[in-house]
């Protein structure tokens, strides 16, 4: 019998680890593979990383590339550099990358240096805004990518517009979903709101860390305008990026005393306080994701949006970054709020797909195209 083949399966940011852990539960269980789990440590934060990583079930990490914080250029470098002797070592047939942070494109680009097959997980989303670190590493990544793993129809049409052929890419669904609906239920047995002295759900939810919000004086002074306005109809709780509260702290911002700080939440705890929440105001695509899976409104405080599925089935108003157009939305989101569909394939069989497509691709066997198309 031959040697499982050893596929790196590289994470290190928050939302990478929810997509990641529905995979690694169905790949443990294929003897003719061997996933290998690294961890890049771009979130290194416990209640970032390491209470994810608890939550989720996820193995401890085979290996940690301890990356932590720097410019874009020095987590990109540090992890091609600390990654590629672990590919040559484990002898590696794959890496599969997901999402669109640093450790995502790094990887890639080490594996491509080394003529390693590349599966992207998450591909094609599209946000058409290259000022966007994330768009970047989007577009690299699939670029260089072997397999192409998308999550919504729209995924699928931006890749073949850029020329990616046909069989190279599969509709599998939402893994960051498959973790969702595996854990809805233990989540909403979190003892949060206690903890946080909320009582019913008349409660909003923030969450912002982009740099082009956070980092951009008038744009932040806008967005803080506008939520100061909402708590005035019902109370916000913002678990804060640390880079944010640097932000907040080093300028002395003045919040209103109706949006309670929290520190960064885990996995369960922040998903029942967005279950129970009756809004979410958020620049995270994971979380315009979740929203719209659990019917709970959400206002995407940006421009633009790489998952447009979130609007057009889904809870997700787009908000803009300016007080005007958020306050605009938030109207609108009380006074017609929208009822909401799941998007098709976001039934928490993503793994299974992703898995399918995996051995079709590496094995040429029990996995079809016609299943995930």
């Amino acid at each position: 019998m031959s040697s499982p083949l050893p596929i790196v399966v590289l994470a290190g940011a928050r939302p990478n680890f929810m997509k990641v852990a529905p995979l690694m539960e169905v790949l443990s269980t294929d003897h003719e593979l061997d996933p290998i789990l690294v961890h890049t440590g771009q979130h290194y934060d416990h209640n970032m990383s390491g209470q994810f990583l608890k939550d989720l079930g996820l193995p401890e990490a085979r290996y940690n590339l301890r990356v932590g914080c720097g410019t874009h250029a020095q987590q990109t470098g540090e992890v091609m550099k600390r990654l590629e002797p672990i590919l040559v070592e484990e002898g590696a047939a794959a890496i599969l990358v997901v999402g669109d942070v640093n450790s995502t494109m790094a990887g890639a680009l080490a594996a491509a240096k080394l003529g390693i097959q590349i599966v992207h997980v998450e591909a094609g989303l599209r946000s058409f805004d290259r000022t966007m670190p994330e768009e970047i590493n989007r577009i690299v990544t699939d670029s260089i990518s072997d397999l192409l793993l998308v999550t919504e129809e729209s995924g699928r049409v931006n890749l073949l517009r850029e020329g990616v052929a046909f069989e190279q890419i599969y509709l599998t669904g939402n893994l960051m979903i498959d973790s969702l609906r595996h854990n809805l239920q233990r989540a909403l047995e979190s003892d949060i709101r206690e903890r946080l002295g909320i009582s019913g759900d008349r409660f909003g939810l923030v969450t912002l860390h982009r740099a082009a919000n956070t980092d951009n004086n008038g744009q932040f002074a806008e967005i803080l305008e506008a939520l100061s306005v909402i708590s005035n109809d019902l109370p916000l709780y913002w678990p804060m990026h640390p880079r944010t509260r640097a932000r907040i702290d080093q300028d002395m911002i003045s919040l209103s005393c109706r949006i309670h700080i929290v520190e960064p939440l885990g996995y369960f705890d922040f998903l029942c306080l967005q279950a129970s929440s009756a809004i979410v105001l958020t620049d995270s695509g994971g979380i315009q994701e979740e929203t719209t899976v659990l019917g709970v409104p959400c206002l995407t405080l940006r421009d633009n949006t790489e998952r447009p599925v979130t609007i057009e089935y889904g809870t997700n108003w787009l908000a803009g970054t300016r007080k005007e157009t958020i306050l605009e939305a938030w109207t609108q989101s009380v006074s017609n709020p929208k009822r909401g569909r799941i998007p098709p394939m976001w039934d928490g069989k993503a793994a299974l797909r992703c898995h399918a497509a995996l051995r079709e691709f590496l094995l040429g066997g029990n996995g079809s195209q016609g299943q995930t198309q």
